[in-house]
C-alpha cells in the first residue's frame, strides 16, 4: 500500500487554491466593489498562508501574509479595491507558484519588487483619504495622542462536529486565535461526553463558552471560524461591559473540565447549549458525505486502468470469436455476460477520463487579462459550452495550441480601440471560446470580431516563401490554410506575441496528432473563426470493421453516415467519374482497393460506406462490411508517421492487426478528387 507524500498533496492543493484565487481576482477586475469576491480572495490567501506554514513553506507563508494583509485592509474599508491592486496580487501569485514549486531556489529580489508594487497599490491617495481621521488629538507636548477604541464584550458559544479532529481541525487553535483578539476567558462543556466504554478517542464531544473583551468588531470573531463555519454550531452575542464584569468567577473554577483563562474578567453563569449532541450528528454526517463525493486519484493510475480495460476488451473480443465458433451454450452465455460487463466497464472508464472544457477555458482569463494590459487593447473574453466534456488527454494536449490561437486573435485580429471606433465598432474587442459536441467529435472554436485575415498579404507571403507559385489558383479555404505552414507569418515586425512563424504550424501538427482537423473562416472587417474538430477520446472507440481484399480495416463509427451496395455493373459504369447519386446529390467515392493496391479482384457485391466530417462527405468502396467493433486504439510506430491514411491500429479477436482509417484525410482526398474531376470535365 503506497503512502501519499504530504508535500506532494500540499502542492496539489496549493495549485487548486491559487487557481481559485486567480479566478476571484479576475472576477474582481470587473466588479471592484463586490464584497463577496474580496472575501473569497482573502480566504484563499489565508488558506494558502496557513497551509504553507504547516508544511514548512515558510517563504511562501511570509510572502502570502503581505497579500492577505492588503485584502484585509480592503475588507475593513481602509483602502479601496483597485485594478492596480488586482494586477499587483496577480503578479504576486506567479511568485507564490514559484515558491510552491521551488521553495529552496534563489528567486532574487522578485519578492521585494512585488511587495513594493503591492504597497504602492494600497498606499495611494484613496487609501490616505479613507484612513485620514477628521481630527487628530494631541498631547500637551504636541505629540499625537494614541486613539482610544471602544472595547466590546462578546459571549461566544461553539461546538464542532465529532469528526473535526480526524479531519485536521484543532479547537485549541481556534481558542488561541480568540485570545489574540483581547481579554478572554474560556469554559469547556463536557456534558455531552459519552461513557468511557462508548468513547471513541478520535471523536470530539466538547463544546466551549467564551467571554471575550476586545477592541475588535464582530467581523474579527467571524474570521476566526471562517473555515469551519459550515459544519459547526456558533452563537455570538454582544453583552454589556457591566454584565461581563459582574459575572461570578467561582463558576469558572467549579467547571468539571480543565479551564484555560487568560483574563481577569469573570465568566457569566454557564448554561449548556441544549441538544448539542443531537444537532452535531447531522453536520458530521453531511461533512462525511461531502468528503466522500470526491477522491483525488493520480492521472497516471487512470491511464494504467485505461490500458487494462483496453486489454480486457481485446481479450473479450477473442472470447466472443471462440464462443461463436463453439456449440457450447454455456460458453456462449458466459461470453455474452463478459461482453456486457466489459462494455459497461469501458463506458464507465471513459466517463472517468472525461473532464469539462471549463478546466481548459479558465486558463485563458488570465492570459487575456495580461495581453490586454500589454497591448493596450480592450478585450472581452466570452466562453460558451463550458460543460462539454472531453478526454483528459485531449484537454492536456490542446492547451498550448489554444494559447497560440488566442494570442494570434488578439495580436493579428483585434484592432486598437481607436481603429475600432473609427471603423464603427465598439471600443472593446471580443474573443469567444466555445465548445460543442457533434457526434463523436468536439468542436472547439476561437472567434474574434476583429479585422479578419488579409488574403492579399497571405498570398504575397506564400508566394515569396515559395509555398505556392505566383498566380496559382487556390480556393478560399486552401488560401486560408496556408497560415498553418511552417514559418509562415504575416506580421510586419517580431513582437512578444507573434511574428516568428512558429505557432500556427505547431497548432496544426498537434491537432492532426489528435486525429483532428482545423477549419478556418474569415470575413474581412468582421473577424475570423478557427474551429478545431477533435475526437471525444483517444483510447477506445466504436468502429465499423470492413474488409478490403484480404485486409481488414476499422472506420470510426461516429463518422459513418450510411452504407450502400455497389454492384459490379455500377462500379464499371462509374469508372470514369467516381460519383454516386445519393438523394439528389453527388457524393465522390474512393476505391480503397485501388488506394491500398491490394492486387485483388473486387467482390461481386461491393459496399459503399459514406463518411463525413461536418458538411463534407465521401464514400469508401469496400468488399465487405463485417460489423461493429470495439476498437482499442494503438499508436502507429515512428516509421509510419508519414502514412496519413491511417490514424492508428488495433488488435482483433484472432490476434491479427487491423488499421484504423483516418477519416479526415480520406474526406479531404475525396474532395480533392472531386475538384480535379470537375476541372477536367
Amino acid at each position: 500500500m503506497s503512502t501519499l507524500d504530504p508535500v506532494a498533496v500540499f502542492r496539489t492543493e496549493a495549485a487548486e487554491c491559487l487557481e481559485a484565487i486567480e479566478a476571484g481576482l479576475l472576477d474582481l477586475t470587473h466588479q471592484l466593489d463586490n464584497r463577496d469576491l474580496v472575501d473569497a480572495v482573502f480566504r484563499g490567501l489565508h488558506t494558502l498562508k496557513g497551509s504553507g506554514a504547516m508544511f514548512g513553506f515558510e517563504a511562501l507563508a511570509a510572502f502570502t501574509h503581505h497579500c492577505e494583509t492588503a485584502f484585509d485592509r480592503v475588507r475593513k474599508g481602509e483602502v479601496a479595491a483597485t485594478s492596480e491592486l488586482v494586477a499587483a496580487v496577480l503578479a504576486a501569485q506567479d511568485h507564490m507558484r514559484a515558491l510552491v514549486d521551488q521553495p529552496d531556489a534563489d528567486h532574487g529580489d522578485t519578492g521585494h519588487k512585488l511587495l513594493a508594487q503591492l504597497q504602492a497599490a494600497v498606499g495611494g491617495k484613496q487609501a490616505a483619504a479613507v484612513a485620514a481621521p477628521a481630527a487628530v488629538p494631541t498631547t500637551a507636548a504636541g505629540r499625537e495622542a494614541p486613539a482610544k477604541k471602544k472595547k466590546n464584550s462578546w459571549r461566544i458559544r461553539f461546538s464542532l462536529p465529532a469528526n473535526s479532529m480526524a479531519n485536521g481541525t484543532n479547537p485549541l487553535g481556534l481558542l488561541d486565535e480568540l485570545r489574540d483578539l483581547g481579554e478572554c476567558s474560556v469554559r469547556a462543556n463536557t456534558s455531552a461526553i459519552p461513557p468511557l466504554d462508548e468513547l471513541a478517542p478520535t471523536e470530539l464531544h466538547i463544546s466551549w463558552d467564551v467571554t471575550l473583551t476586545s477592541e475588535q468588531d464582530r467581523s474579527a470573531i467571524d474570521d476566526v471560524f471562517i473555515f469551519v463555519l459550515d459544519d459547526m454550531e456558533l452563537s455570538v452575542e454582544e453583552i454589556s461591559g457591566t454584565a461581563a464584569a459582574t459575572a461570578d468567577p467561582v463558576e469558572e473554577k467549579a467547571a468539571p473540565a480543565p479551564v484555560v483563562a487568560t483574563s481577569a474578567a469573570a465568566v457569566p453563569e454557564f448554561r449548556p447549549v441544549e441538544a448539542v449532541p443531537a444537532k452535531r450528528e447531522a453536520p458530521a454526517a453531511v461533512s462525511q458525505a461531502k468528503a466522500a463525493e470526491n477522491v483525488r486519484v493520480p492521472a497516471e493510475r487512470l491511464d494504467e486502468l485505461m490500458d487494462r480495460v483496453g486489454e480486457l476488451v481485446i481479450a473479450q473480443s477473442r472470447l466472443s470469436q471462440l464462443a461463436s465458433a463453439s456449440t457450447d451454450i454455456a460458453l456462449r452465455s458466459v461470453s455474452e455476460e463478459i461482453e456486457r460487463l466489459s462494455g459497461e466497464l469501458r463506458d464507465t472508464m471513459m466517463v472517468l477520463r472525461m473532464v469539462p472544457v471549463a478546466t481548459l477555458f479558465s486558463r485563458f482569463r488570465r492570459l487575456v487579462h495580461d495581453l490586454a494590459r500589454e497591448t493596450g487593447k480592450v478585450i472581452e473574453l466570452v466562453t460558451e459550452g463550458e460543460s462539454t466534456e472531453v478526454d483528459k488527454t485531449v484537454i492536456e494536449r490542446l492547451a498550448d495550441p489554444l494559447v497560440h490561437l488566442v494570442r494570434n486573435s488578439i495580436d493579428h485580429g483585434l484592432e486598437t480601440p481607436a481603429d475600432r471606433l473609427a471603423s464603427g465598432k465598439t471600443e472593446a474587442g471580443t474573443v469567444t471560446l466555445s465548445a460543442r459536441q457533434a457526434g463523436g467529435e468536439v468542436i472547439i472554436s476561437i472567434k474574434d470580431d476583429g479585422r479578419g485575415i488579409n488574403r492579399e498579404r497571405v498570398r504575397a507571403k506564400a508566394e515569396s516563401s515559395g509555398l505556392i507559385q505566383p498566380g496559382q489558383p487556390l480556393s478560399d479555404s486552401e488560401l486560408l490554410q496556408l497560415i498553418f505552414a511552417p514559418g509562415f507569418s504575416t506580421a510586419a515586425a517580431i513582437t512578444n506575441l507573434s511574428g516568428r512563424g512558429v505557432g500556427m504550424d505547431v497548432v496544426k501538427k498537434t491537432v492532426e496528432a489528435l486525429r483532428g482537423a482545423i477549419d478556418i473562416v474569415s470575413v474581412p472587417g468582421q473577424g475570423s473563426e478557427v474551429s478545431l474538430r477533435i475526437p471525444l477520446t483517444l483510447a477506445i472507440i466504436d468502429g465499423l470493421l470492413v474488409r478490403v481484399g484480404s485486409g481488414r480495416y476499422v472506420i470510426p463509427l461516429s463518422a459513418v453516415e450510411e452504407c450502400l451496395e455497389l454492384s459490379l455493373e455500377e462500379d464499371l459504369r462509374s469508372r470514369g467519374r467516381s460519383f454516386i447519386s445519393l438523394r439528389d446529390s453527388l457524393v465522390p467515392f474512393l476505391r480503397l482497393r485501388d488506394l491500398f493496391r491490394t492486387g485483388t479482384k473486387p467482390d461481386v457485391h461491393q459496399k459503399v460506406v459514406v463518411i463525413s466530417t461536418g458538411t463534407e462527405r465521401v464514400g469508401l468502396v469496400v468488399d465487405q462490411i463485417i460489423g461493429d467493433h470495439q476498437t482499442v486504439i494503438k499508436s502507429m510506430s515512428k516509421l509510419h508517421n508519414n502514412v496519413a491514411t491511417f490514424s492508428g491500429a488495433t488488435i482483433l479477436g484472432d490476434g491479427s492487426v487491423a488499421l484504423i482509417l483516418d477519416v479526415g484525410h480520406l474526406v479531404a482526398a475525396g474532395q480533392q478528387q472531386e475538384a480535379q474531376l470537375r476541372v477536367a470535365g
